[in-house]
């Protein structure tokens, strides 16, 4: 690779190159490098400069104690959820029915599988993120993104609707994964029948729209950095997805993008991230808002991550998804036109997380 101290950088072939090592960044830290290599390097203005970090600021959390109590306490928290995605497009979520032993055990088989032997990991690399059920990889957008790589390894696992084989997954995650996933698409279904109802709608309504069909697991590990403040663990983006459930560990260092200023979202012990994505946004025409996000590089870790997509680009159904009928009138005219999950991921994985918004480009 490149050294710090050439006169030439060729980003391809650094790229090319640290790709190759199937280590990722956890195989450099495992080299003990003290210099962040500068295929990381970013742009000193999209780490401070025109939107300042608050910590005054802190994202809802709604309590999901009572969403079974009674009509009223179940309305009062579709109101909580309403103001949420509408003004914040993310919320945290507490007692959600998820068990704290089920968080705990898919945080360490993430973290088992990353820190696996190097040549039982390379046996799941791959950059075939469509036709595999289980992947590992570094950064989706190493090669198609003109912006800086980021300080992270991640797997992929494709849950709903065609479950992996037990065979298909390392051992090291497999029971946890399943497990994890079960809770999940559980709690999908009630985050989703009461975001309906926060639109005015049946509860049913976001499900009948096969909103919940899809579960696609990204669980990201982001070792330890040396210069933190040179590079970002995930550049800023939004997701493609109708709804991402977050859970991270203690470390911190994620940030939502909140009135042109950057949020902290400090760990919460036992609590879920529900992450508004695109294409809610677009089938609610802008009702909910999708929120922007990033993760900061930290010299602790390793931190681990795992992020749920309820939909994903694998299974390229032919469902066409545009603003929602429902929603529409004379004063409230559609603002997007109509795509299918397949033409907007496809363009999401071209552009990479390079800090823009794809769904501007579906705009009408």
């Amino acid at each position: 690779m490149v050294t710090e101290t050439s006169i030439e950088f060729n980003p391809f072939m650094d790229r090319k190159a640290f790709d190759e090592t199937k280590e990722g960044v956890k195989g450099l830290v495992d080299a003990k490098i003290t210099q962040v290599p500068r295929i990381f390097h970013v742009p000193q203005d999209s780490l401070t400069g025109k939107k300042p970090s608050v910590s005054d600021l802190k994202i809802p959390t709604i309590d999901f104690a009572s969403v079974d109590l009674d009509t009223a306490s179940r309305e009062a928290i579709v109101e909580k959820v309403k103001y949420a995605a509408e003004k914040w497009g993310s919320f945290q979520v507490i007692n959600h029915g998820v068990p704290l032993k089920v968080l705990e055990e898919i945080k360490d088989g993430v973290r088992r599988f990353h820190e696996e032997d190097p040549e039982v990991m390379k046996q799941y690399f791959s950059r075939d993120l469509v036709n595999k059920n289980f992947v590992y990889y570094s950064n989706f957008d190493l090669y198609s993104s003109s912006t800086s790589v980021n300080w992270r390894d991640t797997f992929t696992c494709y849950i709903a609707p065609d479950p992996p084989t037990p065979e298909e997954l390392p051992v090291t995650c497999r029971d946890a994964m399943f497990e994890y996933s079960k809770h999940l698409m559980s709690l999908g279904g009630l985050l989703f029948e009461l975001l309906s109802e926060a639109l005015g709608l049946k509860p049913e309504t976001l499900k009948s729209k096969e909103c919940l069909k899809t579960l696609l697991m990204i669980c990201h590990y982001y070792p330890p950095c040396p210069q933190p403040d040179l590079t970002l663990g995930i550049s800023k983006h939004s997701d493609d997805s109708f709804l991402t459930v977050l859970l991270q560990d203690n470390i911190g260092g994620l940030q939502i993008l909140h009135q042109d200023s950057w949020v902290d979202v400090s760990p919460f012990p036992g609590a879920l991230i529900i992450n508004i994505g695109d294409f809610l946004q677009l089938i609610t025409n802008d009702k909910f808002v999708s929120v922007e996000h990033r993760v900061l590089a930290n010299r602790q870790g390793p931190r681990i991550s795992v992020a749920s997509f309820f939909s994903s680009s694998k299974h390229h159904h032919s469902t066409v998804y545009g603003p929602m009928k429902e929603l529409l009138s004379e004063e409230n005219p559609p603002k997007y036109r109509d795509i299918t999950i397949k033409e907007y991921t496809e363009g999401y994985f071209e552009k990479g997380l390079d800090g823009t918004s794809h769904l501007l480009n579906f705009r009408i």
